[in-house]
């Protein structure tokens, strides 16, 4: 049954268990060394990095990363780049707080081990595998019997996940909860700076201003040069300092299938719709003939049927076949089988003698002892027992004992694969029982059907689906044209020739391409587009690579330093702020000095418009009610020098601003309770703040050496 399948679904065996822990937005995850050679070639341990004189070895990482890929069902390229990015994130973090942890002295002794493990702040493996069915308590006493038999084995596998899986995510836990401690412990506001946050949170300012948009002027009429832009990035140095890297273009030739494959596939299914509607077996026939759609021996309501021509489908007769029709890349056959009146939903209650502890194995209760007690208690129902007084005492379904042993569920769930089968027969039973005793995996049930809720017509159906592929045909076509661009474009300007005499689109990825990434502009798993690209010369165009049902031909277009970018690869990402600032210049200009709001709207035709009237005009404002997010807006409506007189123009994110501050008002105090949650919240923030900062300085600091490229 689905509900005590999810607790076993999320209990996992200790040794297999993930603990996470947050570190200043990077995931500590397990720690473990020498598990899973070869996800990646295997070997000797070899040095993918070094952090602050401490290398972090491909078969720890390999290891790392397929922990991390154990948690997907699916994990296709661009996720585990993704996961690999995450990986490495995790394991500079973790080498750059362990040298703190070094410098401070700070330390994880056997005797704290002992006293986290057999507390209430015992990792949660730990917890759920030796949770008592009964109490519903970490029992202390088993988790230390098992602890004592484990330190002894002499399994090498099982005490290297154990250490990565428990003990190592419990130390690193420990140090670095003792070293935020002490960096909280160092934050300090003093009362001045309190009582001024505080005046700044209550008071707010009610404002007549005049917007000028920099869409008064045409972009046409302002013309940014190469020395505008190199002059903002003189005064923007930081926010624009890029890593070293390469700036490409690609073009790509599509080796999706086309209209012949599509034609193809069609006709095939077509050819197999008599024998499809011949045969009495559907699921063996689809078990031969392969389908793209598994065969599901159940029912589904209309309401839950996602497929095109649904109508169609559930009118047919039995036995009958409809199609082919296209659903998701598919040219599908769709096989009436049968109909049944089934409700959306049955509600029901249970009470469960459980014979195993779902997450560890280990004997709750012999089976004759339970089915004996089960009997037991059906027999006491039947002459009049209270059933919830018998759940609450008997019940070892910890999940619905928070409704009583009540539970509802829908149609698909009870005909899942993950819900206990003979739980479900008895649900759908066509007899009429509502009462009866049940076995299953889990242990003995007494289980009362209570409701079956709005019955309606179920359909089971077998579809025979075939994909939609590209033939080889195609795929040899799309590739020669790859080929051909590639080989007649020996430089980027051949190639840039070749594209504009085929009327073939080149995309720009506008960004820089850095060592390790994996994407390239559209392009989710490029990661050996990138690797050759590193490797290959200014102007030089790569061979077809394949990526997904496409062929790629790439070209470098420029090597890139580290430092500030040139004009050229700057251009689109600042042009518009630069002309935005020579039109500030110019509104600002023809505005001419000691402009009121209604001087500067009658030069611009606009109106004037008060705001913050609502109380939501304070100093900290991001959004302006009417305005936006103009933060020297907001900033100005507080400046003392301009509640006694107009504002100069403000050049703002979205035009010139003239403002005129009508009153500075005082919001009434907060309650108590929210003035306390508050402040909490502030000295949450600051030190969160702190931890974030502090890390980020550490990083920085670091010695950091990035060898992944060698190897990915």
């Amino acid at each position: 049954m689905s509900i005590i399948q999810n607790i076993r679904d999320k209990g996992t065996v200790i040794v297999i268990g993930v603990i996470s822990l947050s570190l200043i937005g990077f995931l500590l995850m397990d720690a473990r060394s020498g598990a899973a050679k070869g996800l990646f070639g295997g070997g000797d341990s070899k040095t993918i990095g070094i952090v602050n004189g401490k290398d972090i070895g491909i078969d720890e990482f390999n290891a790392k990363v397929k922990d991390a890929e154990a948690q997907y069902p699916n994990t296709n390229g661009g996720v585990r780049q993704q996961i690999m990015q995450s990986v490495w994130d995790q394991m500079v973090a973790e080498k750059i707080v362990a040298t703190e942890f070094d410098k401070l002295g700070l330390a994880f002794t056997p005797k704290e081990m002992s006293t986290i493990m057999f507390s209430d702040e015992a990792p949660q493996q730990l917890k759920q595998a030796f949770t008592d069915p009964q109490t519903g308590q970490y029992d202390v006493a088993k988790a230390q019997q098992w602890w004592a038999q484990t330190r002894k084995s002499k399994n090498e596998e099982q005490r290297q996940a154990l250490n990565s899986q428990i003990i190592e995510p419990m130390r690193l836990n420990s140090l670095y909860t003792k070293y935020t401690s002490m960096i909280a412990g160092s934050i300090y506001t003093p009362s001045w700076m309190t009582a001024k946050e505080n005046e700044d949170d209550n008071s707010f300012a009610n404002i007549s201003y005049v917007a000028i948009p920099y869409s008064v002027i045409s972009d046409s009429a302002i013309k940014v040069t190469d020395d505008d832009i190199e002059k903002y990035l003189e005064k923007n140095k930081l926010k624009y300092k890029q890593e070293a890297g390469r700036m490409m273009s690609y073009v790509t030739f599509s080796a999706s299938p086309g209209a012949k494959d599509s034609s193809g596939v069609r006709n095939l299914i077509e050819g197999l719709k008599p024998s499809f509607a011949a045969d009495t077996n559907a699921k063996t026939f689809l078990a031969r003939n392969t389908t793209a759609i598994n065969f599901f021996d159940g029912y589904a309501l209309k309401s839950k049927m996602q497929m095109p021509d649904k109508d169609s489908i559930i009118n047919l007769p039995e036995g009958k076949v409809f199609g082919p029709y296209l659903d998701a890349g598919n040219y599908v056959l769709a096989k009436k089988l049968s109909t049944k009146l089934l409700p959306d939903s049955i509600k029901c209650r249970h009470i469960l003698l459980g014979t195993n502890n779902p997450q560890t194995g280990a004997v709750i209760m012999p089976d004759s002892v339970a089915k004996q007690k089960i009997d037991s208690i059906e027999a006491a129902i039947k002459t009049g027992a209270d059933f919830t007084t018998l759940e609450e005492k008997y019940s070892t379904d910890e999940a619905a004992k928070k409704d009583k042993g009540v539970m509802t569920f829908d149609i698909a769930t009870i005909q899942s694969e993950n819900f206990a089968k003979e739980f479900g027969d008895f649900l759908l039973n066509e007899k009429g029982e509502t009462k009866k005793v049940v076995k299953t995996q889990f242990g003995w049930h007494y289980i009362e059907i209570l409701e079956k809720k709005n019955p309606q017509p179920a359909y089971k159906v077998a579809y025979l689906a075939k994909e939609i592929i590209p033939s080889d045909e195609t795929i040899n076509a799309a590739n020669a044209a790859a080929t051909k661009l590639s080989g007649q474009s020996r430089d980027l300007k051949a190639f840039d020739q070749y594209v504009k005499q085929n009327g073939l689109t080149k995309i720009d990825v506008p960004a820089v391409v850095k060592e390790n990434d994996a994407q390239l502009g559209g392009l989710q798993d490029a990661r050996p587009i990138v690797k050759w690209a590193f490797d290959a010369k200014e102007g030089e165009v790569s061979e077809p690579f394949s990526v997904s049902n496409q062929f790629v031909v790439a070209v470098v277009t420029k090597k890139v330093k580290e430092g500030l970018p040139d004009v050229k690869t700057v251009r689109p990402l600042v042009e518009s702020l630069v002309r935005n600032k020579k039109k500030a210049d110019e509104i600002i200009k023809k505005l001419g000095k000691n402009s009121s709001p209604e001087a500067a709207a009658a030069v611009y035709q606009k109106q004037v418009l008060t705001t913050g009237a609502d109380s939501t005009l304070t100093f900290n404002a991001v959004i302006i009610n009417g305005v936006g997010n103009e933060p020297k807006v907001a900033g100005a409506a507080f400046n003392k020098d301009y509640q006694t007189k107009v504002s100069p123009p403000i050049a703002g994110n979205t035009g010139v601003f003239v403002i005129k501050v009508n009153s500075i008002s005082t919001k009434p105090p907060a309650p108590l309770a929210v003035a306390q949650q508050q402040k909490n919240m502030k000295q949450n923030q600051l030190m969160q703040s702190a931890l974030g900062k502090s890390f980020e300085a550490l990083k920085k600091k670091a010695d950091i050496k990035d060898k992944r490229s060698k190897f990915f």
